[in-house]
């Protein structure tokens, strides 16, 4: 599994039109982040910072939970790190899914979340969590259909008021029960 460097870095590649990470010995990551969806400081060079290390452990540690192969989680990881960082913010849109009658729940960074409406019901994990929304990435490989002409692919980010949001951690965890005679 990759694990986090001091000397990854992060830069914007204008010929490619989306932010990249250089992991060093050859290997470049492209993110799923264009220019339009970048903050400023993301245009400039950054280092691979000790809060990207730790929101990677964060990220790649409920993702291991997913069926998912090993190249799939470190994708999806780095698209998390980097949408955690480097995401513009934005206003949040709810109105693709559906509220809750249970109420707004207030989930935690690195939460797996379920969201549905009527074309889609999928999952997502929470990249920073906001007072009353939340920045969530896709993480069902065939993406989340918004409405029927527009959909979210693996990994792409949207920001969702809480009551759209249902935790769904437990879901994904697997207990092994002891027998006790």
């Amino acid at each position: 599994m990759l694990k986090p460097s001091d000397k990854w870095t992060w830069y914007y590649d204008d010929r490619e039109g989306n932010l990249m990470l250089d992991l060093g010995q050859d290997m470049v990551f492209k993110t799923n982040l264009s220019r339009k969806l970048l903050v400023d400081c993301a245009l400039a060079i950054n280092e691979f910072s000790v809060d990207d290390a730790a929101a990677f452990e964060i990220f790649r540690e409920q993702l291991s939970y997913l069926s998912l192969s090993e190249p799939r989680q470190a994708e999806l990881t780095l698209y998390c790190v980097a949408a955690k960082r480097f995401h513009k913010t934005v206003q949040p849109k709810s109105w693709f899914f559906d509220g809750l009658s249970s109420g707004d729940e207030s989930p935690k960074e690195g939460d797996l979340i379920r969201m549905r409406n009527a074309h889609s019901d999928g999952y997502f994990i929470v990249l920073e969590v906001g007072e009353s929304a939340s920045l969530c990435a896709c993480i069902d490989l065939d993406g989340f259909n918004l409405t029927s002409t527009k959909s979210l692919v693996f990994g792409q980010a949207i920001k969702v008021m809480h009551d759209r949001i249902s935790v769904a951690n437990h879901e994904f965890l697997s207990h092994p029960i002891a027998m006790v005679g």
